[in-house]
């Protein structure tokens, strides 16, 4: 029972990563240079799925606009609008049921990030006969998430979504196999939770209690649902540390005298002046101009960035910032178009500062 399809997601305001995700989709921000639902899309297509289908925010056309029909990886793709209004995830699911009819399926939640293949997974789930299989993964705070509930003898028996007292620490991650059919069949019998929603634990523990065959592999490498800042940081550094040298060539213009250690990748029309010092593992994006400033390590610059003076560490700059301050700049995630400038009097500085920014001084 091969998997050829899978439904990712798009949708959602990420409203713990305002003032940033006002105006760009969560799953476009970029982690390594690269958006991240483009991660989601890679690991889908390395496991052998030739179809996704992406829901959208209603009117939204930015993810249609960036990521294509698919043809990039060798794929199709088509998007879907939410309707009705966030109902839960496993709302989303449905959603989608015209596209995946009777076939099995994997449903991704895009801004869920792992290292490592999830290919051994669905060989798992081709070769078991499961109904559906869970990834699992141990985490510090598992109320934050779905928990799975084992018996005595460590057979799965139910999953509890975000409990007050955990079993475990364990969380269901977001990636999910399914056979054919019996996600929407369930779909039909299960109510919205006393959050409003239609719970994605709800289907699977209508799965375990009426004996449908429910499997799980753990992820033993690194998981990551980049849910809020600190984790989009961290998942940034972790993907720039696995990249392989090959992903780091220099297509910019570099002055003699430029100190550059570890792996640097700088894009094609960027400028590069010997008072930089670029500590890798780093990414300059395309059309860059860096001048006496520091970057690095673990840190992505956009596209079209102006850097002066200033030194920044285990950042994501998005595109067309300007930086000219004698500042240190660290652990941050700088939206796209953003000015940062040092006062050249002494009679104050202004600000434009929106919604829910945090600015330390």
């Amino acid at each position: 029972m091969k998997i050829k399809k899978a439904i990712l997601t798009g949708g959602g305001r990420a409203t713990r990563l305002h003032p940033i995700t006002t105006t760009i989709n969560k799953h476009l921000l970029p982690l390594a240079n690269k958006p991240m639902i483009f991660h989601a899309i890679e690991k889908a297509v390395e496991a052998g799925i030739e179809e996704i289908f992406i829901n959208t925010n209603p009117g939204e056309k930015d993810l249609e606009n960036n990521i294509g029909d698919g043809g990039h990886w060798g794929i199709k793709i088509k998007f879907f609008e939410q309707t009705g209004g966030p109902q839960g995830i496993a709302h989303v699911v449905n959603e989608a049921k015209q596209f995946i009819g009777d076939d099995p399926f994997m449903f991704y939640l895009s801004d869920n990030i792992i290292l490592g293949s999830i290919k051994p997974m669905f060989e798992d789930f081709e070769n078991g006969n499961f109904d559906c299989m869970l990834a699992l993964s141990e985490v510090p705070d598992p109320q934050r998430f779905g928990v799975p509930i084992f018996d005595e003898n460590n057979k799965l028996i139910d999953v509890l979504e975000k409990p007050v007292n955990p079993q475990n620490n364990f969380a269901v991650t977001g990636i999910y196999l399914y056979g054919p059919k019996l996600f929407f069949e369930t779909f039909e019998k299960i109510e919205k939770s006393d959050r409003g929603e239609y719970e994605i634990s709800s289907i699977h523990s209508h799965f375990l209690k009426n004996n449908k065959n429910v499997g799980y592999k753990e992820i033993t490498g690194w998981w990551k649902d980049t849910g809020k800042i600190e984790d989009m940081l961290i998942a940034n550094r972790l993907l720039l540390e696995e990249m392989p040298e090959s992903d780091f060539p220099n297509h910019g213009t570099l002055e003699s005298g430029v100190k550059i250690s570890g792996k640097v990748h700088i894009g094609l029309g960027s400028r590069v002046d010997s008072k930089v010092v670029l500590n890798g593992p780093v990414i300059i994006g395309e059309n860059c101009v860096l001048e006496n400033c520091e970057i690095g390590p673990n840190t992505t610059i956009g596209t079209g960035c102006e850097i002066r003076q200033a030194v920044i560490k285990d950042s994501i700059v998005l595109d067309n910032t300007f930086v000219d301050a004698p500042l240190v700049i660290k652990e941050s995630l700088i939206g796209k178009n953003v000015k940062i400038i040092k006062k050249t009097t002494t009679d104050g500085g202004s600000m434009i500062v929106g919604d829910k920014t945090i600015i330390e001084i």
